[in-house]
């Protein structure tokens, strides 16, 4: 590949990244390969996955598309989304929960759920404990990639805190030892505890 051709598929990765992000942050995608064959219609790329950016790539122009468009409002989103994180964390507490995602990592949209891991023998400990306290619900199923080969089913349930979507996964109690991949980078999903999270809210 010559420098020229070179720099100039560099650019054009560059300008899908940066598509990829606007179309997540203004259409609440959440997918990220979803987002980048949009993108590359909309610019008319039609050579495939050689161009296409990485999922790290749009995370980075998403974080610069959401500094230069979405200030003070973003910022209050997101603590909105943080604080909703939080109180839901409190409430199921018995559960370890964990946050994970968009939210923990700061490039969530206003469309974005907040999405957390809990660890249970039963998920059905978790729905009887909204059912307790009568907060509807509904339950779900997502699928979970472990590692390369492995994709599993677990249970979860939706359910409505301070006026946001809150997705919650139920693993087993001992998936708290290992955590599942990252759709960003491949890398295990990082994931905060409540301290962890009072400590980014600025509750400590």
């Amino acid at each position: 590949m010559t420098k020229k051709h070179a720099g100039r598929s560099d650019n054009l990765r560059r300008a899908l990244a940066q598509e990829a992000a606007r179309i997540m942050a203004e259409h609440g995608i959440r997918d990220f390969f979803v987002a980048k064959r949009k993108a590359a219609e909309r610019l008319g790329v039609t050579d495939g996955a050689a161009v296409l950016p990485k999922n790290t790539e749009i995370e980075t122009a998403l974080v610069e598309y959401q500094r230069l468009f979405g200030g003070d409002s973003h910022t209050e989103s997101l603590h909105a989304q943080r604080r909703a994180a939080l109180n839901a964390m409190r409430y199921l507490q018995e559960f370890e929960p964990r946050l994970v995602g968009a939210v923990l990592s700061g490039t969530a949209t206003e469309h974005s759920d907040v999405q957390l891991h809990l660890f249970a023998d039963r998920a059905e400990s978790v729905t009887l404990k909204l059912m307790d306290r009568r907060v509807p619900y509904e339950v779900t199923q997502k699928r979970v990639k472990m590692n390369m080969e492995r994709v599993v089913a677990y249970p979860g349930v939706r359910f409505e805190m301070d006026d946001h979507e809150i997705e919650a996964t139920v693993f087993p109690t001992d998936g708290i030892r290992q955590a599942p991949v990252s759709p960003v980078d491949g890398k295990p999903m990082r994931r905060a505890n409540t301290f962890e999270v009072e400590t980014l809210l600025g509750d400590h």
